[in-house]
């Protein structure tokens, strides 16, 4: 069963309200805040799948809106600003009682990163769900230099054949520079975990990551 509920963000031009969605599970061991990407809001059916098989294995998940999707804008805004949704949202996980953890689908996971490595982010892990190293095409470009401050255990979940880790040798470089960090890899899958020549709905692809992100949080 999926509750709608609301968060308040503290934001330089006054304060706004984020969508939450909980997804509760029915006897809960741990709680993941759940991010999604640029190009899409919580209610993305790869993230519904993926929130609904972890419930169903003893994970509450609790998805959220970034301020730009609430303010029905298609670009994302300031980093700051979606710092501060991820904080804000930590925080209301936090009286769940549960163990927290962060976990993020591209630009989710990239923004809970950077809040991690600033500090003072109350989770005990993250989760990237295809991490965006850098821009397809742009490996000149990457964006890890914060990944070595993160000081909470971080899991790369990657697709073989995502252009945002290309090259793949690139990827390896940085994930070891952080201080405790694995990677679970996906065969032949892209940056939306599509496989060539294998058709599946986007709610059954982000169930199939569940047991990466359930092994993790135990």
């Amino acid at each position: 069963m999926t509750e709608q509920a609301s968060v308040k963000v503290s934001l330089p031009a006054g304060p706004v309200e984020i969508s939450v969605a909980v997804d509760s599970a029915a006897e809960p061991r741990a709680a993941v805040v759940l991010a999604h990407g640029a190009g899409a809001g919580m209610r993305h059916a790869f993230l519904e799948g993926l929130a609904s098989a972890l419930a169903a294995d003893g994970v509450t998940v609790i998805r959220f809106n970034f301020p730009y999707v609430e303010a029905v804008r298609r670009m994302p805004g300031r980093p700051a600003d979606a710092i501060s949704a991820w904080r804000a949202v930590v925080a209301h996980a936090a009286g769940t009682g549960l163990p927290v953890w962060a976990a993020g689908k591209s630009y989710g996971g990239r923004m809970a990163s950077m809040a991690a490595a600033e500090g003072d982010f109350p989770v005990r892990g993250l989760a990237y769900l295809g991490y965006p190293l850098h821009a397809p095409g742009k490996p000149e470009r990457p964006r890890a230099d914060h990944l070595p401050l993160v000081a909470q255990p971080q899991l790369f979940v990657e697709g073989e054949n995502d252009p945002f880790i290309q090259p793949l040798e690139q990827f390896r470089e940085a994930v070891a520079t952080c201080r405790d960090a694995g990677v679970e890899w996906v065969e032949g899958a892209n940056h939306s975990f599509e496989v060539k020549g294998r058709r599946r709905p986007a709610d059954e692809i982000g169930a199939s990551l569940a047991p990466f992100l359930s092994a993790f949080v135990r």
